[in-house]
């Protein structure tokens, strides 16, 4: 274990880092939170070093293809600025934080022209806000007759890309009926008419209501096919990969959700790189003891959870390497661990956790800060 008096300290960092990259071909650095300054500084210091003395030449986040492409073109030389680049992005990359780090990559870039970093997008392309533009303009000019119908369904759904559908309704803010009927009832309005591209745009659509988190009523995603976006960047350019998620994805083993116990553990990311890579795949959990989110205030966790336990010595920050034969006797067993998405609730903490059959095989690398304070969001 490391510990340091305030925030992990350059050389607790050089030595996290080398700890994180001894045998690691991919490296899942998670989350517990998307929303903390503190854990969001800890993952990107990690990733510096591991790009300037480790190798790696790869940064997978949790985003549709398009968007990996537009920040890939972004950190190797292309126009714009980082703000812009992150314009289309899933909104908990839409900050400060996430620009810094993308300036960092393409100065890095500019500085290693013939070894870059690359980005990618670890989910299939999905649809964008300018599709649904292009279906209600293409409705406009064929069959204005069925425009007001079409704009019904399609106008409420599209602000599922500003506020994602499950987020609206923990905000009271969703206007009732599941956003993936009003786009199949959209598809079947433009299924009538000619036009295939078009066609192909409306089906973008539906797909990305029905495989959002209301969609499938999942909070899991589709672990195999993202992990194996992942593996075939891997194969095919031989990099050394980052994976960029929270915890609940980059879990090394399946987890169990506190808000939905009932669907027991699922798969994740992390446990299906897990079986294709082994060891190869090293898997780091970042989480902290409390603080203001901004979002919310975080109380202290309950004194059973790992939060609770790593906060114990009332350190500032520490870290643990679970692969340790000593440390992993010591932490071995199950465990339960905060987790604060969008829809977090202080008045049901007790159940913002994720909850683990053995900790040291879910994490390699236990990364504890006591307090944190909010990300900086990029104005809109």
């Amino acid at each position: 274990m490391t510990a340091a008096p305030g925030p992990l300290s350059e050389t607790a960092l050089d030595e996290l880092a080398e700890a994180i990259a001894a045998g690691a071909t991919i490296a899942g650095l998670g989350e517990s939170t998307r929303f903390a300054h503190e854990t969001f500084g800890v993952r990107d210091e990690l990733f510096h070093r591991l790009v300037r003395r480790h190798g790696f030449r790869a940064l997978a986040l949790q985003d549709d293809a398009a968007v990996g492409a537009t920040l890939d073109a972004y950190v190797t030389g292309g126009a714009g600025t980082a703000a812009s680049a992150l314009e289309s992005a899933w909104r908990p990359w839409r900050t400060a934080e996430m620009a810094a780090a993308l300036d960092w990559i393409r100065t890095f870039n500019q500085d290693h022209p013939d070894d870059p970093v690359r980005i990618l997008g670890v989910k299939p392309a999905q649809a964008w806000p300018d599709d649904y533009d292009a279906v209600l303009e293409h409705v406009r000019r064929t069959a204005p007759h069925l425009l007001a119908e079409l704009a019904f369904h399609l106008e409420p759904i599209r602000s599922a890309h500003k506020i994602e559908e499950h987020v609206q309704r923990a905000r009271g803010l969703h206007p009732g009926r599941p956003f993936a009927e009003h786009a199949r009832d959209a598809l079947a309005i433009v299924e009538r008419l000619p036009g295939d591209a078009v066609l192909a745009r409306m089906r973008l659509i539906v797909g990305f209501h029905e495989r959002s988190v209301a969609g499938r009523d999942d909070y899991a995603g589709d672990a195999r096919t993202w992990a194996e976006t992942i593996s075939d960047h891997r194969r095919r350019t031989g990099h050394r990969v980052a994976y960029w998620d929270g915890i609940a994805h980059t879990s090394a083993a399946p987890t169990t959700l506190g808000l939905a116990p009932h669907r027991g553990p699922r798969p994740t990311v992390g446990s299906v790189l897990r079986q294709r890579h082994g060891v190869g795949y090293v898997s780091v959990a970042i989480g902290f003891h409390h603080g203001d989110l901004g979002v919310a205030t975080v109380p202290e966790p309950d004194p059973n959870w790992l939060d609770a336990r790593l906060d114990a010595a009332g350190r500032p920050a520490q870290w643990l390497d679970l692969r340790s034969g000593d440390l992993r006797r010591r932490w071995e067993g199950p465990a339960k661990t905060r987790v604060i998405s969008g829809v977090y609730d202080s008045s049901r903490d007790a159940a913002e956790h994720l909850a683990v059959a053995s900790l040291p095989d879910a994490f390699d690398v236990l990364v504890h800060l006591r307090r944190v304070s909010p990300v900086r969001w990029l104005p809109a």
